[in-house]
């Protein structure tokens, strides 16, 4: 892809994610992420149903007259994006594959995010750390990292989600919202999970492909595993082989849910043909 190639592309995505973020989530997202605390913003005149106990009672016998504190939130939060880049994320049974449908979400969240004034960062991984940019503000930091999102081919095409999250504990010190974007066709993540959900506010969302649930009874397939290269010739027609891919893919997709939640972490599902933006409202709004 060239560099006019990207730039349209970076442009196709941005107006269509940032009317998403500017008309739909950002008030969502906004009340569904709290700020750090309350401060001290200004005194005014006491009024009927005020809380008593905000009144600042030396104002209030300096003007002989009730006046109370008016706090606001610390709005200022960080955002981070862990998004997984290995090679089954190239993979899609309609219009759109895996990373098309990720980086769309992506871009959806840092817009949102940037509406509230709030710093956003990106970690690209695979089986390692393919590439962070440190959480800043601004448009031009944003476009930056759907431009990334688009165009980095990484360096390997496995998975380690659990090194995605001892990565995010060193370069993160200060609690930050973290959403993680993969197919999480992987597991051995519980333990760094659980640290990592302790100390910030994690969400898993995974997106996937209906075909990637059950194997459809087409006869002998070639198939090539896009993580690992390896090639192998698969009977679709053997019911056997059948129920025990399912059985993998289920086996994958509970461990997910379960360590997610037991984590205290959220989780959103959402397949490449379905609208991710009910998904996220139906999330934000149930927190």
């Amino acid at each position: 892809m060239d560099t006019k190639e990207i730039l349209q592309k970076v442009r196709r995505i941005e107006i269509k994610t940032r009317r998403l973020s500017d008309h739909i989530f950002s008030g969502e997202y906004h009340t569904s992420f709290k700020g750090k605390g309350m401060s001290f913003s200004e005194v005014r005149q006491y009024q009927y149903g005020d809380d008593v106990r905000a009144i600042d009672w030396n104002v209030t016998a300096r003007y002989n007259e009730p006046y109370i504190k008016v706090f606001e939130e610390e709005r200022e939060l960080t955002l981070m994006l862990m998004v997984d880049i290995s090679g089954s994320q190239d993979f899609g049974s309609s219009n759109d594959f895996k990373r098309d449908i990720v980086t769309e979400i992506a871009a959806t969240l840092a817009f949102s995010a940037t509406t509230n004034n709030d710093k956003i960062g990106l970690i690209l991984f695979s089986d390692q750390i393919e590439l962070f940019i440190p959480p800043k503000k601004g448009k031009s930091h944003i476009l930056r990292i759907i431009r990334e999102l688009i165009n980095f081919q990484p360096k390997s095409n496995q998975t380690n989600i659990g090194q995605a999250f001892e990565y995010l504990s060193k370069v993160l010190k200060k609690k930050a919202i973290v959403f993680v974007l993969s197919d999480f066709m992987t597991k051995d993540y519980d333990r760094i999970l659980r640290i990592a959900a302790k100390r910030h506010d994690v969400t898993g969302i995974k997106v996937f492909d209906k075909r990637e649930q059950d194997l459809t009874n087409i006869g002998y397939v070639l198939t090539q595993d896009a993580e690992t290269g390896e090639a192998l010739y698969v009977n679709t027609s053997d019911a056997n082989v059948r129920k025990a891919y399912s059985e993998y893919y289920n086996d994958l997709d509970e461990y997910f849910t379960k360590t997610f939640t037991r984590s205290g972490a959220g989780i959103i599902k959402t397949e490449t043909s379905e609208s991710y933006v009910k998904k996220l409202l139906a999330y934000f709004k149930a927190r």
